[in-house]
C-alpha cells in the first residue's frame, strides 16, 4: 500500500505523513472553526468539508484523531454587533453557534472530538501572555493593551514569516495593529490582550493589566495547546488564514518556549484553497453570496452541496456555481442507481448463500482509490476511481456476470469508500404530509379555476425541491 504523503505549507513540498506519536497512530489535528457573528457562508464550509475528509481519510487509514474544532466567540465583529443588537454576547454568538452545527450535519460533517470555545479559555489565555511577557516577547502599551513584538521575537532567533515568504525591507515595520484583521503588506506587533474601551460594552474580563478581552489570534494558540500539547501533529485552515493569523500562532505559540527541545508548535500545515461563486469573489452585493441554508430554500440536499465542494483538490481555486449543484445531483444519482441495483442483487437467494460469505472488500475499487487519495488527499482523482467503479458494476449487472454474493462484496468496497466521502443516504421519495397538503391544495385551486394560486402552489413545491406532474390518474410529486 502506499504512504500518505500532504503538502505541507511550512516546508512548502509534499511530504511523508509521519505523526509525532512513537506507534505512528495517534493523530492531533485543529482546524481553525468558526467566528460565530453570522451564518457560515459555503467558502466557510469549503474549509470544514475538507477538514471533515481529512479526518475520515486518516480515519480510514487507521489512524487514531483528535480533531479539535474551536468556536471563536469573541472578537471585533462579534463585539460591534453585540453592540447593535443589545443583546447579551452569549446570546448573540449561541444563536450562530446553533446554526453553524446545524450546518454541520447537513452537511454529514462528523462532529469534532472538542469544541472550545474563546471566552472558556480567558485564563489559558492570560497564562499564555504572560509566558510572552516573561520572555520579552510581549509588552504593555500606554492604553493597558498588550502587544507581540516581531523584533524581540526575531531577536530570540525565532524566525516570523514560517508560513509565508515576507520582504522585511519592504514591509511596514515597528507599528501597533489592534484590529484582530490587518492589512496583509503589515508587519505590524499585534494585539495578544486589548484594554477595554467604552463600545466594548460589558464584554470584558479581569487581567493583571487591568480589564479587556484577548486578541484572535491568541484564543487559538490557548486553545490547541491547551488540548492537544505544545506540539501536534496537523493544522487545517483556509489559505487566507496563512498570514497574519496562522503567522502569528506560530510566533506566539513558539515564542512562549513550550514545545520540547527541536519539535515545531505544529508539524504539518494544510490550507485550503479559495473558493469562487459564479467565477467571482463571494459578495452580497454580487448576488452571489450563499449560505448553506439559501442553497437548502432552493431545494438542493446537503449531500449534493458536500459533493460539490468536494469535488475538487483542496488546493485548487474552486468555482461554485447552481449548475454545479444540479451537475452534483446528477452525479450522485448515478452512484445512488447503481447502488440500488447492486442492492436488489445482494438480496437474491443462490446456491452461494450457504458458503461462508466473503465480503472482502474489492481490492482494486479500495486500492485504487487509496492511491489517489494518499496523493495529498486528490479527491478529484477520488471520484475518478468511483465512477469508474460505477460504470463497470453497471456493465457486469447488465451481462449477469455478478452472483448476490459478489453484490454483497462491491456494497461492501463502496461502504469502505463511502467512510471517507461521507455521502448521506439519498432522501426518500416519498413525499412528506407538508408536501402532500400542497398537491391537494393545488388541485383544489385548479379544480376551482383559480390557475394563479395553482401556479404559486407549483412554484413554491418547486422551491422546497419538489416537482408535480399531472397525469390521468391525478398528480403525481417526485424530488426534483
Amino acid at each position: 500500500m502506499s504512504k500518505l504523503r500532504l503538502f505541507n505549507s511550512l516546508s512548502r513540498v509534499v511530504q511523508d505523513f509521519e505523526p509525532f506519536d512513537p506507534t505512528g497512530r495517534k493523530v492531533g489535528m485543529y482546524c481553525c472553526g468558526p467566528t460565530v457573528y453570522d451564518f457560515g457562508h459555503i467558502g466557510n464550509f469549503r474549509t470544514f468539508a475538507f477538514s471533515d475528509l481529512t479526518r475520515r481519510y486518516l480515519e480510514f487509514r487507521g489512524y487514531e484523531v483528535t480533531h479539535v474544532m474551536n468556536v471563536t466567540d469573541v472578537e471585533d465583529k462579534i463585539i460591534r454587533r453585540v453592540r447593535e443588537t443589545g443583546k447579551t454576547l452569549q446570546e448573540y454568538t449561541g444563536n450562530y453557534k446553533s446554526a453553524f452545527l446545524e450546518d454541520l450535519r447537513t452537511l454529514n460533517c462528523s462532529s469534532p472530538h472538542h469544541l472550545p470555545h474563546a471566552t472558556d479559555y480567558i485564563p489559558a489565555i492570560i497564562d499564555l501572555i504572560q509566558k510572552l511577557e516573561s520572555r520579552g516577547i510581549a509588552y504593555r502599551a500606554p492604553d493597558g493593551s498588550v502587544y507581540f513584538s516581531i523584533q524581540n521575537y526575531r531577536g530570540c532567533g525565532c524566525r516570523y514569516g514560517q508560513l509565508v515568504n515576507l520582504n522585511f525591507d519592504e514591509m511596514r515595520v515597528g507599528e501597533r495593529i489592534s484590529s484582530d484583521e490587518y492589512a496583509k503588506e503589515s508587519l505590524a506587533d499585534f494585539a495578544l490582550w486589548k484594554a477595554r474601551i467604552p463600545e466594548d460594552g460589558a464584554v470584558f474580563w479581569d487581567s493583571p493589566w487591568g480589564q479587556g478581552r484577548p486578541g484572535w489570534h491568541i484564543e487559538c494558540s490557548a486553545m490547541s495547546m491547551s488540548i492537544l500539547g505544545p506540539s501536534f501533529d496537523l493544522h487545517l485552515g483556509g489559505e487566507d488564514l496563512a498570514f497574519p493569523h496562522h503567522e502569528d500562532e506560530i510566533a506566539q505559540s513558539e515564542g512562549a518556549g513550550l514545545q520540547p527541545p527541536g519539535r515545531p508548535f505544529v508539524k504539518y500545515w494544510l490550507h485550503g484553497a479559495h473558493l469562487l461563486v459564479e467565477g467571482k469573489k463571494m459578495a452580497k452585493s454580487l448576488g452571489n453570496f450563499y449560505t448553506v441554508r439559501d442553497l437548502l430554500d432552493q431545494g438542493f440536499q446537503g449531500r449534493e452541496i458536500r459533493y460539490l465542494l468536494l469535488s475538487a483538490h483542496y488546493r485548487e481555486t474552486f468555482n461554485f456555481t447552481l449548475e454545479g449543484l444540479e451537475a452534483a445531483r446528477q452525479a450522485l444519482s448515478r452512484i445512488d442507481e447503481c447502488l440500488e441495483k447492486l442492492r436488489e442483487l445482494a438480496t437474491q437467494s443462490s446456491s452461494e448463500e450457504n458458503a461462508a460469505p466473503s465480503l472482502a472488500a474489492s481490492p482494486s475499487f479500495v486500492d485504487a482509490f487509496t492511491a489517489a487519495m494518499d496523493n495529498d488527499l486528490n479527491v478529484a482523482a477520488g471520484w475518478a476511481v468511483v465512477f469508474d467503479w460505477v460504470r463497470e458494476t453497471n456493465r457486469a449487472i447488465a451481462s449477469l456476470e455478478l452472483s448476490p454474493m459478489a453484490a454483497k462484496a462491491r456494497l461492501h468496497s463502496w461502504d469502505q469508500i463511502n467512510s471517507v466521502l461521507g455521502l448521506s443516504a439519498k432522501l426518500s421519495d416519498q413525499a412528506p404530509p407538508e408536501v402532500l397538503a400542497l398537491v391537494e391544495a393545488r388541485t383544489v385551486a385548479k379544480r376551482s379555476r383559480d390557475f394563479t394560486r395553482a401556479d404559486a402552489i407549483r412554484a413554491e413545491l418547486n422551491h422546497l425541491g419538489w416537482l408535480i406532474e399531472d397525469t390521468a390518474k391525478g398528480p403525481k410529486v417526485k424530488r426534483r
